[in-house]
């Protein structure tokens, strides 16, 4: 039997992770997730592959807002606060207009970054369509780098460790949805499932990047896992690692609720 152990979410794109126990999949990502980002003067997004520093930032959620707190300064961020100011931004291959929060976030997130750069939003009414390659229902997908969300069972991480000289945690994959499964890439046998009231549904192996490489608490980049991992999970040039899903059926996910294979 394989239980949902973490839900994990990113209110700020490739900023510090929250842990919660329960939270509404909707059709772009789980509430909160990834419905804010940091982009350049040309408007293109801020992540840790050019700014491993960005590891430094951790994130809280309450009621109305987040927190963020970096090197001793913090910042309170309104949900729905948004300016009037929209600005073109580039997300990969996708290009939208969206409205930046507010000037003084801005400002406050250039003087820790100590680089020029915007907080924007990703408002209702925004849409970022999933590549139709694989979208089902013409879902949607906030600003995570393709689709909505990222699968990982324990098992998968047990056996990448079992290879490495010095373990490391799952935050360096930054799923949404962990599992515990007693065997390791189970994930990778799934196809339509049911967690809580949720429908997901996988779309394809999760492709890594650079990201994985770098500490999340130090910041620090290394060659792991991507050197290991490039051994035995590498095919057609790409090193999988989880899976990406769809939500085909909103709904409310708790943690201790089992998976359901449909």
């Amino acid at each position: 039997m394989n239980i949902l152990t973490d839900i994990i979410v990113y209110p700020i794109k490739s900023l510090g992770s929250v842990s919660l126990t329960g939270s509404y999949a909707e059709s772009r990502g789980f509430q909160n997730d990834r419905r804010l980002m940091l982009v350049d003067e040309s408007g293109r997004f801020l992540s840790q592959r050019t700014q491993p520093n960005m590891t430094g930032f951790r994130i809280s959620l309450y009621e109305n807002g987040i927190q963020v707190k970096y090197k001793g300064e913090e910042i309170n961020i309104l949900f729905d606060h948004h300016s009037d100011t929209f600005r073109p931004v580039s997300i990969w291959k996708d290009q939208l207009m969206v409205p930046e929060v507010s000037s003084n976030y801005s400002d406050w997130f250039s003087d820790q970054l100590k680089m020029k750069c915007y907080l924007v939003a990703m408002s209702k009414y925004t849409l970022r369509p999933v590549d139709t390659k694989y979208a089902k229902n013409n879902e949607s997908v906030s600003f995570a780098d393709g689709f909505p969300y990222l699968i990982i069972g324990s098992g998968s991480l047990d056996d990448l460790n079992s290879r490495l000289e010095k373990p490391i945690p799952m935050n360096r994959f930054r799923p949404n949805l962990v599992i515990n499964t007693d065997s390791p890439f189970i994930e990778d046998t799934f196809d339509k499932f049911r967690i809580g009231s949720a429908i997901f549904k996988v779309v394809k192996p999760c492709s890594r990047c650079v990201i994985t490489t770098i500490d999340q608490d130090s910041g620090i980049k290394g060659n792991e896992p991507l050197a290991t991992l490039s051994m035995y999970r590498k095919k057609e040039n790409k090193v999988n690692f989880g899976q990406n899903l769809i939500c085909v059926k909103e709904g409310i996910v708790q943690v201790g609720e089992k998976v359901n294979l449909l």
